[in-house]
């Protein structure tokens, strides 16, 4: 997926969460520990900002500003981030810029924020009993950047341990696959783009029926341990 592409499936994704606003401000986030959606919002928007002041000051310690938390004032805010970045990331995606994991440019964060976002959107629906299908292409994509710079900067921080082990997966709708670990893989998971990319931030259990294992199961639940996002 190139960057231009990334960049219009953030702005659809940012609308879609900023739409999810109207709702119950109020309502559990189930896989985002006590959160409310409120309080997501405020993640969201804070992690624009943060992306943003990565790519215009070249450093990761920007601060979020105080966040006005009645409806009308949280979703201006959240606009204004959105718009912010927008506008920070419309340019060449080889553009140097602080990051967390290589590569240190501007398309790492225009990738980075377009899966964030994706997953946080999915994250607000679920909480208001609403959520949306995921674009299959968007999902592959997300699937390979868990394999690509999550789970890398996880072992890389000391959080997870390098799997010892493979596992293949396969998306069942696009024929997309990845392989994650060492040597010959012990297992394959398949399943649509949308549940193996919701499985792996943890919003779908791996182990349940939204999956086909084929191989030593158990084995490839060791490999997909980590953890792998966070």
């Amino acid at each position: 997926m190139d960057s231009a592409a990334h960049l219009l499936h953030l702005r659809r994704e940012l609308d879609a969460f900023r739409d999810c606003l109207l709702g119950d401000l109020s309502a559990p986030v189930e896989h985002c520990g006590d959160w409310t959606l409120r309080e997501l919002a405020v993640h969201l928007g804070g992690g624009n900002l943060w992306a943003a002041a990565a790519v215009t000051e070249g450093h990761g310690d920007y601060r979020e500003p105080t966040v006005p938390l009645d409806r009308d004032g949280l979703v201006r805010w959240f606009e204004e981030t959105g718009a912010t970045l927008l506008k920070t990331l419309d340019r060449e995606p080889a553009t140097p810029a602080w990051t967390f994991h290589p590569p240190h440019t501007v398309g790492f964060w225009q990738r980075r924020r377009c899966q964030e976002t994706l997953i946080h959107r999915w994250d607000a629906e679920h909480a208001l009993g609403v959520p949306r299908p995921i674009d299959p292409e968007l999902a592959g994509d997300g699937v390979a950047e868990v394999f690509d710079t999550m789970a890398p900067r996880q072992i890389v921080a000391g959080r997870a341990r390098p799997p010892e082990r493979a596992l293949r997966l396969e998306a069942t709708d696009t024929g997309a696959s990845w392989t994650f670990g060492p040597g010959e893989p012990v297992a394959r998971l398949a399943g649509s783009a949308e549940d193996l990319l919701l499985g792996l931030w943890g919003r779908r259990p791996v182990d349940g029926g939204a999956f086909v294992w084929d191989g030593d199961r158990r084995a490839g639940l060791r490999v997909l341990a980590g953890p792998l996002t966070a």
